[in-house]
């Protein structure tokens, strides 16, 4: 099982942003995207969660062309941009409720994802009332909610502290030994360390890069 992200395309008027994006992301693997600010990261990630539309291209899953299925992209498909789409009136626990049933919700709070992240010691907390990071793992939760095998993460851990980075680090390494597969736009070195392959995204294209730890040659490379 693999996604195939092929030849994709978008321009804003007569800038081009994307120009032939294309690389695969097998079962069981994170794949790290970088480059530097406005090279188009978040939009081919907006773009595959359907956000946006491409200008061409395709994002293969089993030989379907997930812009064509979009209800199954919906099912397959878990979204975290970097802002926090959450409803700021309602509490952590009623957003998640939009999300998943109540059965699945008490089950991942009990034991599952939702405890992971942390979500139980603030389900009562309105999200007008939360903390960056607060938002940003309850967007994680919500986003992961239906069990999605294919997760697009843009800048995720973004106002996490350590110790929440290092708890989705421990369900990105779960989630890939079930098969699923992840795609992560980030800065963060740190974060680095959680992906199996890493691609440059430069001048509307993708370029493999070994990294090797050397964050000197990693930014020369931008």
């Amino acid at each position: 099982m693999k996604i195939t992200i092929q030849n994709i395309r978008k321009n804003y008027g007569k800038k081009m942003v994307l120009k032939d994006v294309s690389f695969t992301v097998e079962s069981g693997k994170c794949v790290g995207i970088l480059g530097g600010n406005g090279c188009g990261k978040s939009t081919l990630l907006s773009i595959l969660a359907g956000v946006q539309q491409a200008d061409g291209g395709a994002f293969l899953y089993e030989d379907k062309n997930l812009f064509t299925y979009t209800r199954q992209r919906a099912q397959l498909v878990g979204y975290v941009p970097q802002g926090t789409p959450l409803i700021e009136e309602l509490t952590a626990k009623d957003n998640l409720s939009l999300w998943c049933s109540k059965e699945k919700m008490e089950k991942e709070l009990s034991g599952g994802v939702f405890k992971l992240l942390g979500i139980d010691e603030f389900l009562k907390v309105p999200v007008s009332k939360m903390s960056g990071g607060m938002k940003k793992r309850l967007s994680i939760g919500c986003s992961i909610a239906h069990d999605p095998p294919i997760l697009l993460l843009d800048e995720a851990m973004a106002a996490l502290d350590i110790a929440c980075k290092q708890k989705i680090f421990e369900y990105i390494e779960t989630h890939k030994k079930r098969g699923g597969m992840v795609l992560l736009v980030t800065h963060d070195v740190m974060e680095l360390q959680a992906c199996d392959e890493w691609y440059i995204l430069k001048d509307g294209v993708v370029h493999p890069f070994t990294y090797t730890g050397d964050t000197h040659a990693l930014v020369r490379s931008f």
